[in-house]
């Protein structure tokens, strides 16, 4: 039996609108196996995006238990959650999320410096290396193009070499060819890191690319099952 490194048990989570209280996501239990890539799907709203904020406690369940290898991370406070992300997890974001007056190097290496990494530069190279960015690597977020910025969050989500990594729609703002580039970074960084993989995507043909597909659909879990990968 594969060790489960993500679990979420009858987790919830409501938010305060202008309308009053919007339930996001309903009793929600789910486990990920540690190594297992894990594909979520559906229709815009259905909660994928908010599942993928609590396992990686950028959001915090109002119901239930989130816990991420073995922390409890509904009682983590917010800085706690922080130095956890920094030491275990890489997000990537359909939004880039570079700091403009960093290079590249810069961007990758801060967040390692942050974690007290004696050689935070050194990896940051190596990591922008492994993306096809060493040349690259002293330029601004303004001088690159949409698939080399995401190719540098990749590189800075893999750097710490995390046991986890959450990916939301990362090819969403590219096109087909540099979204098929960045898929097969992504999957290849997985590889290179034995990490855990969770992928929200609207695209059938990364979803095929997982283990395992959940299907969510007003906030619930409304199918799941072994994708075309793992066959």
């Amino acid at each position: 039996m594969s060790e489960t490194i993500l679990s979420l048990e009858n987790a919830e989570l409501s938010l305060d609108g202008n309308a009053g209280r919007v339930d996001i996501l309903k009793d929600i239990t789910l486990g990920v196996a540690r190594g297992e890539t894990l594909g979520l799907v559906g229709p815009s709203g259905s909660g994928k995006s908010s599942l993928l904020m609590l396992m990686g406690g950028l959001e915090r369940a109002t119901g239930g238990r989130v816990s991420a290898l073995g922390h409890d991370l509904t009682a983590h406070g917010e800085d706690a959650l922080a130095r956890f992300r920094r030491e275990h997890m890489g997000v990537v974001f359909q939004s880039f999320h570079l700091i403009p007056t960093m290079t590249a190097l810069e961007n990758v290496a801060t967040p390692l410096e942050l974690s007290g990494a004696a050689d935070a530069f050194a990896r940051a190279s190596a990591e922008l290396e492994a993306v096809g960015l060493g040349e690259r690597k002293d330029h601004y977020p303004s001088q690159m193009s949409g698939g080399e910025q995401q190719r540098v969050a990749l590189a800075r989500a893999a750097a710490p070499r995390p046991k986890i990594l959450l990916a939301d729609e990362p090819t969403g703002n590219l096109d087909g060819t540099t979204g098929q580039a960045i898929m097969d970074l992504l999957f290849g960084l997985r590889d290179r890191h034995g990490a855990t993989l969770v992928l929200v995507t609207h695209a059938p043909e990364l979803a095929a690319r997982c283990d395992r597909v959940i299907r969510l659909i007003d906030g619930r879990i409304a199918a799941e099952q072994a994708s075309e990968a793992a066959e």
